[in-house]
């Protein structure tokens, strides 16, 4: 039986949502192998975010953000913010396959 998404992360749709208002995350996404039937326990997270527009999160934010992030779902995060998506092979990759777990 496939698991679902909430189950490999292990935190519900709920938290997630609290999370992202306390950071003023407009958007949160998930891609790469959390969607896909190849994900490990050893897997890291692939999450893109997108911003509210009156947030300005710093490097240091945006490491806090992945840090708070990780230990809430007891796994390794690779934080993308969308407007940094500056390839556009992948930034259309990512934004074709994501899956939206937010929206404000």
């Amino acid at each position: 039986m496939r698991m679902t998404v909430e189950e490999k992360l292990r935190v519900s749709k709920e938290t997630i949502a609290e999370f992202c208002r306390k950071w003023k995350i407009a958007e949160f996404a998930l891609f790469g192998s959390i969607l896909r039937d190849d994900f490990r326990p050893d897997s890291d997270v692939d999450v893109p975010v997108d911003f509210d527009a009156q947030a300005t999160p710093s490097l240091f934010d945006f490491v806090e953000i992945e840090e708070e992030l990780s230990r809430l779902v007891g796994r390794s995060i690779d934080l993308v913010g969308k407007s940094g998506l500056r390839n556009p092979s992948r930034r259309h990759e990512i934004l074709r396959t994501r899956q939206v777990i937010f929206a404000a």
